[in-house]
């Protein structure tokens, strides 16, 4: 799994110029350049164009720079991969993704597009056909750019009907469920938005339990969540700490060949071991972000 940090992944409307410039000095992992929900149907091609020329005029630093796109069966969505492709941004983040059939579609309209095969795929997970389908779309993963599930509870709220409430009861087996899809083939995962922006204790109580969960990061609307964001989705002090510890623990000569040794009076297990390093890696990551 890639250690590259995406804890706060922020939409920016496309047809906003300001807000794409703005996003240049913003300390989000990842921008969102929307041209989906964003963006009025009179003002979908002006804003691909704008978006395009954006991105391809840089400034965005080490921030990762993904274009959400329409859907495929739109009368956007191929040229957006075009215009895209050729503007040279980390992905495209597609919207109702249902099927495996769909992200290999996808990947196939990227490749044409002239992405190289490092961009990623990323796929709103937002509809109840895509519960229902969330192992055949992870598995689309193998021979495909397909690498991070974004939750879109608020459109998957709209479909079912369901009350969330404050602490979304009724999205736990959705948000269950994406996480273990995501995870059984190596996919990253990202909570979907917090919609009251006002509302710092809120959100701050929701990334939590996305934290919990096991989201990557979460989905963001305004720029003033991103701090709190960043530092709930990152590992804590005591986390690296430890986790250097089993890592310096298994590196003793004397714990060679063992699968369970004890660090600080814990019986520690390789897989212990393998989560230590993630932990380290990711921390590199967010701290290479700041150097």
């Amino acid at each position: 799994m890639t250690a590259r940090p995406r804890r706060s992944c922020l939409y920016m409307p496309g047809a906003n110029a300001k807000a794409l410039e703005k996003a240049k000095t913003l300390p989000a992992d990842v921008l969102l350049l929307d041209l989906e929900d964003s963006v009025a149907p009179e003002a979908k091609e002006a804003a691909r164009d704008q978006v395009a020329a954006a991105v391809k005029a840089g400034g965005y630093g080490k921030r990762e720079v993904i274009v959400r796109v329409n859907a495929l069966a739109t009368p956007w969505g191929r040229e957006d991969i075009a215009a895209a492709g050729a503007a040279y941004p980390n992905g495209i983040l597609a919207p109702k993704v249902e099927s495996g059939a769909e992200a290999r579609e996808l990947d196939k309209a990227m490749t044409d597009a002239g992405f190289s095969d490092e961009a990623a795929l990323w796929v709103m997970i937002e509809t109840p056909r895509a519960i229902l389908n969330l192992a055949d779309i992870a598995a689309a993963a193998k021979g495909t750019r397909l690498s991070v599930f974004v939750m879109g509870l608020n459109d998957l709220a709209k479909e079912t009907r369901a009350r969330a409430g404050a602490n979304r009861a009724a999205f736990f087996a959705p948000m269950s469920l994406a996480v273990i899809a995501a995870r059984s083939e190596g996919i990253i995962v990202i909570d979907g938005v917090y919609n009251d922006i006002a509302d710092s204790a809120g959100f701050e109580a929701e990334c939590r339990q996305g934290l919990e969960f096991g989201f990557d990061g979460k989905t963001l609307i305004h720029p003033s969540q991103i701090d709190t964001c960043n530092a709930i989705f990152a590992p804590t002090d005591e986390e690296v700490a430890r986790a250097r510890a089993v890592i310096a623990a298994f590196a003793l000569p004397e714990n060679a060949g063992k699968g369970v040794i004890k660090v600080d009076g814990k019986m520690t297990e390789l897989l212990h071991l393998e989560q230590a390093k993630q932990v380290v890696a990711v921390m590199e990551a967010i701290e290479s972000l700041s150097a």
